[in-house]
């Protein structure tokens, strides 16, 4: 897959809903009632990063729930990205970009939203025919007033800010013109999945799938 096409692939994936949940699961048997609950609560786009051993499991069992699009997040590396995929991840997400990632996802055809925190990283990125990336560590590294500015030189990049993102400040990102979407970790707090608080969660995903943008 080109990187282009991979750009538009990750554009539709944004045009789903403001937010897309970022997940941290520590027990694979949770993966599935939670992406019904997102799913139900109209976030089905789902994130969930490879830094735990249940991760690569949850993103199988979620990729069999009717109506979720799964992605595997904190991809580092090309075995990263093979991994992802054979766990039936449709999409990946990385914190930033190397050279070797950014070919393993053109070679293995897995549609990539790659990271970006500067106007050079972005550029480089934009060079190799990203035109929509991942802004991270969006608060540390300035927040919507930085994002903002990137979109004067640089209009033709849409932004997914993450990293620091809440019901808060959400709505500061989504009214940027390059903002895609967001990508939020508040939609499933660890306490509800070790509660099993699954109406919970689906009623945090509604309220996020109703931010305007």
């Amino acid at each position: 897959m080109t990187p282009h096409a991979a750009s538009d692939f990750t554009r539709a994936l944004c045009q789903h809903a403001p937010v897309i949940p970022v997940l941290v699961i520590d027990d694979a048997t949770q993966a599935r009632p939670l992406a019904e609950a997102l799913v139900a609560g109209g976030l089905p786009v789902i994130e969930v990063t490879l830094r735990t051993p249940a991760a690569l499991k949850a993103i199988a069992e979620m990729a069999d729930v009717t109506g979720a699009v799964v992605g595997a997040g904190t991809l580092i590396t090309p075995a990263d990205v093979e991994a992802a995929q054979a766990a039936g991840a449709r999409f990946g997400v990385s914190p930033g970009a190397t050279p070797a990632l950014l070919d393993a996802a053109r070679s293995g055809a897995l549609p990539l939203l790659p990271g970006a925190a500067t106007a050079t990283e972005a550029m480089a990125l934009l060079e190799r025919g990203y035109s929509v990336q991942k802004f991270f560590p969006a608060q540390a590294a300035g927040g919507p007033a930085a994002l903002k500015a990137l979109a004067g030189p640089l209009p033709q990049i849409g932004f997914c800010p993450t990293g620091g993102i809440t019901p808060e400040n959400a709505p500061d990102y989504l009214a940027l013109p390059n903002t895609l979407c967001v990508g939020g970790s508040w939609i499933a707090p660890r306490p509800m999945l070790a509660a099993g608080d699954w109406a919970g969660i689906t009623a945090l995903a509604r309220e996020a799938a109703g931010l305007a943008r």
